[in-house]
């Protein structure tokens, strides 16, 4: 059976809601205080500047102010900063879906959290059952190692769930604090790069089984390339988890891409000129353009993925929700599709009804 689910039965999403980390991070102030960090410890830090103005970005959010960041932090520093300030974006993006759905707490059947930048066990939903009024029977499903796909990879799983649980409300929170990964002492070119990329926030979306909603799951499939392992990742360090960026993401999308997506869309009986919108994660400006190119696209199609880049950078799997967000606020074609790049290396597609 080829790995693609196709529902009878549309899975409406309820609402979207989003949040912020609380200290903003304006670019130009990381690029000066990166130059003053990296500079005498890493050579080639000049060269690889220009990433700070070239990434598309006007200010990101964090979980701590900056001058958090410019001392030596160790792992137990780390995950304590992940945990809490995961903790508090999953319970303001959750609080404003629930809203918007006309729904609380107590409401919700099935919990699916998506989060890859730390680690917490209890998971996060646990900690956050007292603050969310969850009930004791709701059942909790934590989702780790899936990075940039995750917000795509998210919505899929929970839209499952959501099928095969007609009378359940489903609430997916995708959550990272990708902030918790820059370090001072260990230095590579992956670290400058994501330095100038990477930002902490959250974003929550409420489903269930029937029609409403502002769109409707309709299917979902998704793809991963063989011997990939080192495009994306983390690797284990003594002072946490390092990026891992082994490949330019932006050539291999240009390059294989399309063929992939073609594919992923074949099985959901769709084709890339019948979709009217990709909402897409936006890694970077440079995987903005790729994805342009690799899907056809005129050059600034993908604009709320470029708006939520330079207001927000990328936050990894809550990404491409804000895009959603965006793009349902502006009006939804009759038929888009939400799609992910990360770590594996996988593409994740779901295609939605308006």
């Amino acid at each position: 059976m080829r790995p693609v689910s196709r529902s009878s039965v549309p899975v409406a999403l309820l609402s979207v809601g989003t949040a912020r980390a609380p200290y903003d991070l304006d670019q130009e102030d990381v690029a000066q205080a990166a130059q003053v960090l990296f500079e005498p410890r890493f050579p080639q830090f000049r060269r690889l500047a220009p990433v700070f103005r070239s990434a598309g970005i006007r200010t990101r959010q964090a979980v701590r102010p900056m001058e958090w960041y410019l001392e030596p932090r160790d792992w137990p520093q780390r995950m304590e900063a992940y945990a809490e300030g995961a903790v508090a974006l999953f319970v303001a993006a959750a609080d404003a879906a629930l809203a918007e759905a006309g729904l609380t707490g107590p409401d919700i059947d099935i919990i699916v959290t998506v989060s890859s930048t730390g680690v917490a066990t209890p998971s996060l939903e646990a900690r956050a059952m007292g603050r969310m009024r969850f009930r004791p029977d709701a059942v909790r499903i934590p989702v780790f190692g899936v990075g940039c796909a995750g917000g795509a990879m998210g919505l899929a799983l929970a839209s499952r769930l959501a099928a095969a649980s007609p009378e359940a409300n489903v609430l997916l929170v995708a959550v990272e604090v990708c902030t918790t990964a820059f370090r001072t002492e260990q230095v590579d070119k992956a670290d400058i790069v994501a330095t100038a990329l990477f930002g902490d926030g959250a974003a929550a979306v409420v489903l269930r089984a029937g029609e409403g909603g502002f769109a409707q799951v309709r299917s979902h499939a998704e793809h991963t390339w063989p011997d990939t392992l080192d495009i994306m990742g983390w690797r284990i360090d003594r002072d946490g988890l390092g990026v891992v960026f082994a490949q330019s993401i932006p050539p291999f999308a240009r390059e294989h891409l399309r063929p992939a997506m073609d594919d992923m869309l074949e099985r959901q009986d769709l084709d890339v000129g019948g979709v009217g919108r990709f909402i897409c994660h936006p890694g970077g400006a440079k995987v903005i353009e790729a994805l342009e190119s690799a899907l056809e696209l005129g050059q600034g199609d993908l604009d709320h993925e470029r708006a939520v880049l330079a207001d927000h950078g990328n936050m990894s799997s809550p990404t491409v929700l804000y895009v959603l967000d965006r793009a349902r606020r502006t009006g939804l074609p009759p038929r888009s599709v939400v799609t992910a790049l990360g770590p594996g290396f996988t593409c994740s597609t779901v295609a939605i009804a308006a």
